[in-house]
């Protein structure tokens, strides 16, 4: 591929891939040449497609209104979240700006050693069709990553101009969320974190061990580095805002990040002490957890043909929950003797059948720390009950009203020093009563499959849209 790029300065020289550095304006601009005439529809179709597996784009946390001018908004009303049934996000244009790859990590369907077909988008491809897409209603925002060509500067360099032309030529003004590259010059990440709402580092597996094994090409400091960048940089940015109001915004929604489970043999502990040490420590916004899928064969990975594991994915996203909003620790969760999460109750059923001696709760008492471990009782239900006790004692009706899911929490809970039936407060009357409650999964373990929604199913729609597949007009 390093022969299909090239970089033309001002002055009509051409310079390396390594000379690459962002400027001002995209006053420089990168060149791409097909090394074979491709529609954009089947750049489109390539490209989509190899997105899939990235699932770290959910489009929140930001409210920018539209100025009467410019194209799209970020308010909350403004971004409309569809989900696939395994809860991957596809209101976002997601795409892969090219599916080359230097690197050859053993799990990636787009290493540099697999026999795919590779494609490779130019800014002005993107913009069009972000702009066309959010003209047809079909999307609110944009989703970009990419595989490495030549190295992770280059290839940021041409996801800066993309970006800049959206935002200043297309005056787009809806939810962008970028991946970041590491190994990128920091100055790339600065100028891009200005751009964009959202910004993503993925950390790829849990451990460093198994980053070695599987991504050779990749380390963990060159992933933590940006990672703290934009963690600083969102800092600054907020004191700056404080200071001036006219500040530009950095990475206004946050930064967040990936990690794949089920390829390395980590724990759930593990894990999941991972993803609270990337809380504390770099105030990530979210982590996602995606279950491996079978795509390479290789000696060091799982079977192709092995299942994946989408329920230890489910209580992993449910533990990662607690963490964030409802005030538990990794350590009451899980522990050495303890590594894994049952998997037939979520972790907080779980987590009360083993301390059952904090239980049952008065409901009329508790504060709302303990109101929130009471499995049946979420947020919402939590600090309404803490508002509307004042006005009187609560009952078990006054309970229902206010969202308690009371088939889960009358074995933990009392109103008023009763409890809502006569029950044992004993763990193997209480999991066989809670097991006989079907819980709802995210996803049918029968029929499961890892398609991803796509905007392009209907062939004679692609025709009407598209035409022959030239690109699409800007009109």
């Amino acid at each position: 591929m390093g022969d299909l790029i090239q970089r033309k300065t001002a002055s009509g020289q051409t310079g390396t891939a390594g000379d690459c550095v962002a400027s001002g304006g995209g006053q420089s601009s990168i060149e791409l040449r097909a090394a074979q005439a491709q529609t954009i529809m089947e750049k489109l179709s390539i490209l989509t497609d190899a997105a899939k597996y990235d699932v770290a784009c959910t489009s929140s946390g930001v409210d920018r209104k539209g100025n009467g001018r410019d194209m799209g908004s970020c308010v909350a009303a403004g971004i409309c979240h569809s989900f696939s049934a395994d809860g991957r996000c596809i209101s976002l244009l997601k795409i892969l700006m090219s599916n080359e790859c230097v690197y050859d990590c053993k799990y990636c369907v787009n290493r540099r050693s697999n026999d795919v077909p590779r494609a490779t988008f130019t800014p002005d491809e993107i913009c069009e069709l972000t702009m066309n897409f959010y003209r047809r209603n079909y999307i609110e925002g944009l989703f970009l990553s990419s595989g490495i060509i030549n190295n992770p500067s280059y290839t940021m360099e041409l996801m800066y101009q993309t970006l800049y032309k959206l935002r200043n030529v297309y005056r787009f003004r809806g939810y962008v969320h970028v991946k970041g590259i590491p190994g990128t010059d920091p100055m790339l990440i600065r100028q891009i974190g200005y751009l964009t709402d959202r910004m993503s580092v993925n950390l790829e597996l849990p451990t460093a061990e198994g980053l070695e094994k599987l991504a050779p090409n990749k380390h963990r400091k060159t992933i933590l580095t940006p990672m703290r960048q934009i963690q600083n940089g969102i800092a600054q940015g907020k004191q700056e805002l404080a200071l001036y109001r006219s500040a530009p915004s950095f990475v206004p929604a946050g930064q967040s990040t990936q990690m794949i489970i089920g390829a390395t043999p980590e724990s759930d502990y593990q894990i999941m002490s991972v993803a609270e040490g990337l809380y504390d420590k770099f105030g990530m916004k979210r982590v996602f957890y995606s279950a491996y899928v079978g795509v390479n064969e290789d000696k060091a990975l799982p079977s192709v043909k092995a299942a994946s594991p989408l329920l230890r994915e489910h209580r992993l996203y449910q533990a990662d929950w607690l963490l964030r909003f409802y005030q538990f620790r990794v350590d009451e969760l899980l522990s050495e003797k303890h590594q894994n999460f049952n998997v037939l109750l979520d972790p907080k059923c779980d987590w009360a059948l083993q301390h059952l001696e904090q239980f049952p709760v008065e409901i009329n008492r508790a504060d709302y720390r303990m109101l929130l471990r009471v499995p049946g009782i979420g947020v919402k239900s939590a600090q309404r009950i803490c508002r509307a006790r004042k006005s009187g004692a609560l009952d078990f009706d006054n309970l229902k009203k206010i969202g308690v899911v009371l088939k889960r929490a009358l074995y933990f809970i009392t109103c008023s020093g009763k409890m809502m039936y006569r029950t044992k407060i004993e763990e193997d009357y209480i999991t066989r009563n809670l097991l006989a409650e079907h819980e709802r999964l995210p996803f049918d373990r029968d029929g499961m499959t890892y398609r991803q929604l796509s905007l392009f199913d209907d062939a004679q729609e692609n025709v009407d849209l598209f035409g022959n597949g030239s690109a699409m007009s800007t009109g």
